[in-house]
């Protein structure tokens, strides 16, 4: 395991993007405090919330804990401002209500890092999990041995919380975007990542309750206009043809879990 005293040890920014969060915070925190692997900082960014949330964030704060609050223009936004104050070689974004999979995950990623020379983008499994933190499924895409610039063609094949990304080839979200700048955001890391790391592992547990389709609909086709952009027309609708059965499968456990 990767030595956190060694001077070649990765800094990891853990960034929480919170609004009104105090239901879904506390085993976020706990997540991130339960790190074998110490070399990090955690960046929670809130938008003036209005509850506990910053009471919550506030009690025992470990020192690497950078906690700012103020109104933002949405969860990009956010995002945006979290990046804009990490230190660390590489960033990850675990929002309110997700966590690591397990206190060895940053260990495991840090492994993985010195082991393949810092590559652009460590990446592996995700978790499908409810409010008890237990699991539900895995995710209906699973992230491939291999990642490449063009493995979005097919969707958000890795989970935004298990992708750990290089800080210096992380540009800012793209605001013109209001609900897919994630993805979009993930396809230029793509293109300037030299090489990808694949742990064969679940690295994170993304918390699914409430799971809703308000603004699905506007989240699709703005996603869809970001594949027209990057991987040309034609070539996306042919696969959104393709992409049909797998859509009707996540309907189907939406509705499975919400009875």
């Amino acid at each position: 395991m990767t030595d956190t005293q060694s001077p070649s040890a990765p800094l990891f920014s853990v960034i929480t993007v919170t609004y009104n969060a105090e239901d879904t915070l506390p085993a976020t925190l706990a997540s991130v405090r339960s790190q074998t692997f110490g070399s990090f900082e955690h960046i929670i960014v809130d938008g003036a919330s209005r509850d506990r949330t910053i009471a919550l964030a506030q009690e025992n704060a470990p020192a690497c804990q950078i906690l700012v609050s103020g109104p933002d223009r949405g969860l990009y936004d956010a995002m945006n401002k979290g990046l804009g104050m990490a230190r660390g070689e590489y960033v990850v974004f675990l929002n309110a209500g997700d966590t690591f999979h397990s206190s060895s995950t940053l260990a495991d990623v840090a492994d993985a890092v010195m082991a393949n020379d810092f590559p652009g983008v460590v990446y592996g499994q995700t978790d499908l999990v409810d409010a008890g933190r237990r699991r539900i499924a895995g995710r209906h895409l699973t992230a491939p041995c291999e990642l490449t610039y063009d493995s979005f063609r097919d969707g958000m094949v890795v989970c935004h919380q298990a992708f750990f990304v290089l800080r210096r080839i992380a540009g800012y979200y793209d605001m013109k975007y209001r609900f897919s700048a994630d993805y979009e955001w993930c396809i230029r890391v793509l293109q300037h990542s030299r090489h990808n790391c694949y742990i064969d592992a679940v690295l994170a547990d993304y918390l699914m309750e409430g799971m809703t389709t308000r603004n699905r609909r506007k989240s699709l086709m703005e996603r869809f206009r970001i594949m027209c952009y990057y991987y040309g027309t034609f070539s996306t609708v042919m696969r959104h043809i393709a992409f049909i059965p797998r859509f009707l499968r996540r309907r189907r456990l939406e509705k499975k879990l919400t009875r």
